[in-house]
């Protein structure tokens, strides 16, 4: 059974790190890690919401390899609850084309796998928080907890 892609909402995602890549950055630009295995998708963030994180909406855009830089427009199909230092740090899951039970249950195992690898980097940093894959969540929920943002990040400051 699929998800229908009618009313889902759609979110311009601006994207960080494109499919296949090892070097994670974050919406700044700045290089966060580097990964010893490569992006299983594309991952940004969406400039217009603040994530609880206090930093941008993290969105995983599904599909073919895009460009640092691209911004796309793109439904949004789910969203995976995470905790990453204590604070919730959710990643919506957009894409053009309805998930298979499959397919999410693979995003889930990555975001499994994704929150350990969290858990040591934050360790490593001196860190301390709770670090974990709460599963899959609801669209609405995460988008009405996200926050609207009407300044850039970096504009906020000035």
């Amino acid at each position: 059974m699929t998800k229908p892609l009618e009313n889902q909402p759609v979110l311009e995602v601006i994207i960080e790190v494109p499919l296949g890549s090892f070097l994670k950055r974050g919406s700044s630009g700045q290089l966060d890690f580097i990964s010893p295995l490569p992006c299983p998708f594309n991952y940004g963030s969406v400039p217009a919401l603040m994530g609880l994180d206090g930093d941008f909406l993290d969105a995983v855009v599904l599909g073919s390899r895009l460009a640092v830089g691209q911004q796309v427009k793109v439904p949004v199909l789910g969203v995976i609850r995470m905790m990453d230092s204590g604070a919730y740090d959710d990643k919506l899951i957009c894409g053009f084309e309805p998930m298979r039970p499959w397919k999410m249950t693979l995003i889930l195992l990555y975001f499994k796998f994704y929150a350990l690898a969290k858990y040591i980097l934050n360790l490593a940093k001196g860190r301390t928080g709770k670090n974990s894959c709460e599963g899959w969540h609801d669209v609405q929920n995460a988008l009405a907890m996200a926050k609207t943002v009407t300044k850039r990040a970096d504009e906020l400051d000035k």
